[in-house]
């Protein structure tokens, strides 16, 4: 579990960030891979365990789903990580789509919260803000404080197609860029709800700790996320320029082959196996 809960140092994604720009193609054994902080846990160990088998360096950084998604369209990076799917003008530049895992989207609160169970539209109407007290979900007489995440984010876009269905999002809320800084700041504000990936729930290496809600009454739990009946679920993806080739095609089918599905489900995610996405 260490392993999977390593985060890159804010200097080590500067010089990431830098490499991407100086090294968009895998030659000379050295392969990018940018996007999603949500799938960056499964990439970091897939890029180690790649790299003593094949001897291919792989550089991974997580920037965001469309920091990535954008670093593969301009060929400054060979894979893109993503939390959401592409949008209708990012599916018109050539890209291929290979899923690697599905994910859930866990409400969280503070611990001391006693609501235990939001609905989807009551859901909405907190981060439309037309919902501002917890006692309008039969908790304390309490100010709700939104936490919502920046619009880079491949959480956030899953988070306003499956949630907010064209409702804007209430502009006061608070927006952080990822999602350790929302799981820290809602475990340290009594009335903060915000959203992260299940994956990311449980953390041993902080004392901060914050509580999941139920979502109409069904929890965030693996079981209902790979049953399909936790509502807020979505697929996590590879992207690549054209069809994947060369290493970022042995990368891609190393990490949905089935070597890596212990790390996946460790990580928190559901794997979906070789060829088990709907790849475009």
């Amino acid at each position: 579990m260490a392993r999977l809960r390593r985060a890159l140092p804010l200097l080590a994604a500067s010089v990431l960030a830098l490499a991407l720009s100086a090294c968009g193609s895998s030659e000379h054994g050295v392969l990018t891979v940018a996007g999603s902080t949500t799938v960056l846990p499964i990439a970091e160990i897939a890029a180690e365990d790649f790299e003593e088998e094949s001897g291919v360096q792989v550089l991974v950084s997580g920037l965001g789903s469309s920091a990535g998604i954008e670093a593969v369209i301009n060929g400054t990076a060979d894979v893109a990580t993503s939390s959401r799917d592409l949008t209708p003008e990012e599916a018109n530049q050539g890209l291929s789509q290979y899923a690697v895992a599905h994910d859930g989207i866990a409400v969280i609160v503070n611990d001391d919260n006693p609501v235990d169970n939001v609905t989807l539209d009551q859901l909405r109407g907190i981060y439309a803000g037309e919902i501002d007290n917890w006692s309008a979900l039969g908790g304390p007489d309490l100010a709700i404080q939104v936490v919502n995440r920046d619009e880079a984010s491949g959480t956030r876009e899953a988070f306003r197609t499956i949630v907010m269905r064209g409702t804007p999002f209430d502009r006061t809320a608070a927006v952080l860029p990822g999602t350790g800084q929302v799981r820290d700041v809602v475990s340290r504000t009594p009335g903060a709800i915000g959203y992260i990936s299940i994956g990311f729930v449980e953390n041993r290496f902080t004392n901060a700790t914050v509580k999941t809600l139920d979502v109409d009454g069904v929890e965030p739990t693996e079981a209902n996320l790979e049953s399909s009946a936790y509502p807020l679920s979505r697929d996590l993806y590879f992207f690549t320029k054209g069809a994947a080739e060369g290493e970022a095609k042995a990368f891609i089918d190393y990490v949905r082959s089935s070597t890596m599905d212990a790390t996946i489900r460790d990580a928190g995610y559901v794997p979906v196996g070789e060829g088990g996405g709907d790849d475009a």
